[in-house]
């Protein structure tokens, strides 16, 4: 009995080890996930892209794909771990990011400081505004200008990322909005005006952001003082040139330098900006937003009655508001400050309103 129990128990630990040669032998098993091209819009003749997987961790903030990323034909996805989808789209060159399951993550245009990203829903109204702005979007700027290549590592990070981003900052000069002071003890915002009242009782144009700020900036060789009487005042471009450039980080000057820093007056930033132009000025109505994105500075020709083409104002696009109509904030001088309301005009870049019928172009930042 005990010379057939060591046989048995030899034999099974004989089994045992033959298992683990073959094991070593095969290979452990690799787990690779499903080679799809899924989230994709639909397909054009007119458009292409190609799809890229990467092994990085993502984010677990996701929505759906946006509608205005552009279709797409053809793809093909390499055989790593899929975390993040890399597919490349035309008019205007850029880089979409999607989740494995086609889910939209972020968008990188080429040329381009503006990244829009996913996150947290939040929803941006104004006392003055028939409808609010209910979005997912949320809008950064990368160090340099997009060159095609994801930096994933900033991704991963923007993608967690819930500190102010350029809509918040926008909305931190609105009537009513609270000072904010830096670490110096400089109040960078707070509710903003648009400038000193004029003989005619409107609006004086002028505020710049260090106007607002009260303090000297050097542009080059140029140094500008502040103008006193313009102290808490933005206009349409210098509010743009708060968000963007002091608050954002994105170069300044004052008179434009081919396109390396923002300047100073609206149609100096359409024409001499970073970034890239998404629909050109052809001095006619704008009824096609199907290239437009949230953070997209929008141009205008208001003035009429001056028989300039030229555009005289800037604002920047939030969204579709609640009632689906395309939303847009700006300093205006007959709100007196930054809006995203209806008084003395619409805010909205569809219809027939004021705005509307003078939106005349869009540059990506």
């Amino acid at each position: 009995m005990k010379r057939k129990f060591r046989a048995m128990r030899s034999g099974r630990l004989f089994g045992v080890l033959l298992s683990a040669v073959a094991v070593l032998a095969c290979g452990l098993p690799t787990l690779t996930g499903p080679a799809t091209t899924g989230g994709a819009p639909e397909p054009s003749p007119a458009m292409s892209a190609t799809s890229i997987l990467s092994s990085s961790a993502m984010s677990t903030a996701v929505s759906p794909i946006p509608t205005d990323i552009g279709p797409t034909r053809t793809a093909s996805v390499s055989s790593v771990q899929p975390r993040y989808r890399f597919t490349r789209y035309s008019d205007p060159d850029r880089t979409v990011v999607t989740d494995e399951a086609g889910r939209w993550l972020a968008t990188f245009t080429d040329h381009a400081y503006t990244v829009t990203l996913t996150g947290p829903q939040r929803t941006f109204s104004d006392p003055n505004a028939r409808q609010p702005v209910v979005t997912e979007v949320w809008v950064r700027v990368l160090p340099t200008p997009f060159s095609g290549t994801v930096n994933q590592d900033w991704l991963a990070k923007a993608l967690r990322d819930t500190s102010p981003d350029v809509f918040a900052v926008a909305m931190q000069y609105v009537h009513g909005a609270p000072p904010v002071t830096n670490s110096q003890g400089l109040q960078i915002a707070g509710s903003a005006r648009y400038g000193p009242v004029a003989a005619d009782d409107t609006r004086e144009e002028g505020g710049d952001f260090n106007d607002y700020l009260g303090i000297p900036w050097q542009f080059g060789t140029q140094e500008r003082q502040p103008k006193s009487d313009f102290f808490r005042s933005l206009d349409c471009s210098g509010f743009m040139r708060m968000v963007w450039g002091y608050r954002a980080g994105l170069p300044l000057t004052y008179a434009p330098n081919q396109g390396q820093a923002i300047p100073r007056h609206s149609w100096e930033i359409l024409s001499s900006a970073p970034g890239v132009i998404i629909i050109p000025d052809t001095e006619r109505q704008v009824t096609d937003f199907s290239h437009l994105a949230p953070g997209d500075l929008v141009f205008f020709h208001a003035k009429t009655e001056d028989h300039n083409p030229q555009v005289d104002h800037v604002g920047m696009y939030l969204g579709k508001d609640a009632a689906g109509h395309y939303r847009f904030i700006s300093s205006r001088q007959t709100a007196d400050g930054p809006t995203l309301g209806d008084v003395a005009g619409s805010s909205l870049l569809d219809g027939t309103g004021l705005y509307a019928k003078s939106f005349r172009a869009a540059r990506r930042l």
